[in-house]
């Protein structure tokens, strides 16, 4: 028990938070940007992994207006937020899950799949599984961009990045398990998936995105 990786977003408080201060994370509106540049249109499903209180997928089903939509997350704060911003969308769908372990299967298939500052809590091992099931939920076509907290390069731009949050290194979130750019687009493209490539970058925010053949 005492080695399991650490997640506090079980934590009420910890998900409040993050809430607080959510919106005004430096560029993260450039990033949502480049991710809408990148979706097919028309979008005909669209997958949020770790929703949180539906920020980019409200940003998404606005932009592209799709048939369906379906929010995943599994912090019981973010699930109450997602149905009082989502509860009477007509064709948007709310799924309680755990990334921690493997997507429900009766998901079905998706022109788009994204995802915002959410896969990176999970262990390393974990982060690989879930782009393979990533890939194995996309239709034919169907993308996968991943607005994501990645590892920087070194110590000091690490250092760098906090400083520009106005974070002390004692404050950051020891649930994060950062990863640099280049380990997951390797992974993607061992995958299958094609055109794999980092859309955008600031500091330790970037967009990761593939497309399955």
């Amino acid at each position: 028990m005492g080695d399991r990786p650490v997640n506090l977003w079980t934590d009420a408080l910890h998900a409040l938070r993050y809430l607080e201060c959510a919106d005004a994370i430096p560029h993260r509106s450039e990033g949502e940007q480049a991710l809408l540049e990148y979706l097919p249109k028309p979008l005909a499903r669209v997958l949020d992994l770790g929703s949180g209180d539906g920020r980019l997928l409200s940003i998404v089903t606005t932009a592209c207006a799709p048939d369906e939509a379906v929010a995943l997350d599994f912090s019981a704060t973010m699930l109450e937020r997602l149905h009082v911003r989502f509860g009477n969308v007509p064709g948007l769908r709310i799924v309680a899950h755990d990334m921690d372990y493997p997507l429900p299967p009766d998901l079905g298939t998706f022109d788009a799949i994204v995802s915002s500052f959410a896969i990176h809590h999970l262990p390393h091992p974990r982060k690989r599984a879930l782009y393979e099931e990533v890939h194995a939920h996309l239709a034919p076509g169907g993308v996968f961009c991943n607005l994501e907290h990645v590892a920087s390069p070194t110590p000091a731009l690490h250092r760098q990045f906090l400083a520009a949050l106005d974070l002390r290194p004692e404050d950051e979130d020891p649930s994060n398990k950062l990863l640099d750019v280049q380990a997951q687009l390797t992974w993607m493209q061992e995958i299958g998936f094609v055109d794999v490539d980092c859309h955008w970058k600031w500091r330790e925010l970037a967009l990761l995105a593939g497309t399955r053949t």
